[in-house]
């Protein structure tokens, strides 16, 4: 599954701003506060929506007064629009309109449609205001009778500020609201620390995933060793490409914990978790993430260029899109790093400035004169250092 566009409103620092054609690797430019992360949040809040309710899920971020664009009333709007999904090969938009009733947070309106084809009818999967609505029956039969009358069902939910999405989408028999559901609530959000991936106190165990922060690096890296040797071999190849010296990383269980060693090509004794440089444990954190044999369907990086050499920026950014280039996941990173930009490719890269208080969201690929630029021979981050994307300056 892929998003192919976002459209906000009222949304944090979004007044109202549309982002289309994104593709599979997605890199996010701009000075400090002008909305990157509240750009990833949207895909957060949609989690945490599903995962609670919308109520929880502002509660979260202070309420909806804290939500809301600064200056407005509401409502926030979310339209996201998707393609390439297993359950249908339409296009399929999902819309989230969220406002104060007696000053409660409800979905004022949640619509999940899709489109037969590109000229074909435009169907209301599902349709809700205020806790009630209608829902499709018969999904499965949409395509193979494409011109035949559907036939809904009204319900209705518990309360108006739960997700119709939340409910419908747990049912198997509903293919689409399904999957986009799964798409959104297992989303990863990378925070690496690496005060927290050089804790040597994991228990010996097993762990499926590399977790936000890192603290599991040691148990994870372990998972792959053991159950994963030709993935954990491919990361292995691709750190002693980047790091000198480096011969192997070996988890080593003692006493029932977990330890990283790091063999030197030369040095007989290995060095521990503690002595490896941050940039070194960063680097192999995020070859883990990006090398996951069960990776995330959206996978959302904050700055990775944290301690990292910057000579390997251009590397890691690769690495990144190569994950979006396997068909693994959808990749959205930001950064402020102009090494990591010379990595990616000039139609992958957007660029956020300020406006009369709220954010407007740019995209390289509608700016010829960068494109010619590139062409010739400029890299996408001297560009940016040079001042090229106009309002995102990288100091």
């Amino acid at each position: 599954m892929k998003i192919e566009s976002i459209r906000l409103k009222n949304f944090r620092m979004f007044r109202e701003v549309s982002i289309k054609q994104l593709p599979n690797c997605c890199v996010f430019v701009g000075a400090n506060g002008t909305g990157k992360t509240s750009l990833f949040d949207v895909f957060r809040f949609l989690r945490d929506a599903l995962t609670y309710n919308v109520k929880q899920a502002l509660a979260r971020r202070g309420g909806f007064k804290e939500v809301v664009s600064r200056g407005t009333s509401g409502p926030i709007e979310l339209e996201l629009k998707c393609r390439d999904l297993e359950a249908i090969s339409s296009n399929v938009t999902y819309l989230l309109v969220i406002d104060l009733v007696e000053n409660q947070p409800v979905v004022k309106r949640e619509v999940l449609k899709y489109q037969q084809g590109h000229r074909g009818e435009v169907r209301h999967f599902l349709d809700f205001s205020l806790g009630k609505g209608t829902v499709i029956t018969d999904e499965n039969d949409s395509e193979q009778l494409p011109h035949v009358e559907l036939k809904r069902e009204e319900k209705q939910l518990e309360s108006p500020n739960i997700l119709a999405l939340k409910g419908i989408g747990q049912l198997k028999k509903f293919e689409l609201p399904n999957e986009l559901r799964r798409f959104f609530e297992n989303g990863h959000f990378s925070e690496l620390q690496i005060s927290e991936a050089k804790k040597v106190d994991s228990s010996a165990g097993y762990d499926e995933h590399l977790s936000s922060t890192g603290d599991n690096l040691a148990l994870f890296a372990q998972t792959l060793y053991n159950n994963y040797p030709k993935r954990y071999g491919e990361v292995m190849r691709e750190m002693a490409r980047r790091v000198p010296g480096l011969a192997k990383i070996e988890p080593v269980t003692e006493k029932g914990r977990i330890f990283l060693e790091f063999h030197n090509e030369l040095f007989k004794e290995p060095f521990q978790l503690w002595q490896v440089s941050e940039g070194t444990l960063q680097l192999f954190a995020y070859m883990l993430l990006l090398y996951d044999p069960n990776p995330y369907p959206l996978l959302c990086a904050e700055e990775p260029e944290h301690q990292i050499y910057p000579d390997l920026l251009m590397l890691l950014a690769e690495e990144f899109s190569g994950y979006a280039g396997r068909g693994e996941g959808q990749v959205f990173v930001s950064t402020h790093s102009p090494d990591f930009l010379n990595g990616t490719r000039l139609e992958r890269i957007f660029w956020l400035t300020p406006k009369n208080g709220y954010t407007q969201i740019h995209t390289t690929a509608s700016e010829p004169l960068l494109k010619r630029l590139v062409d010739v021979g400029d890299l996408p981050g001297a560009l940016w250092k040079q001042g090229f994307f106009e309002g995102a300056h990288p100091w």
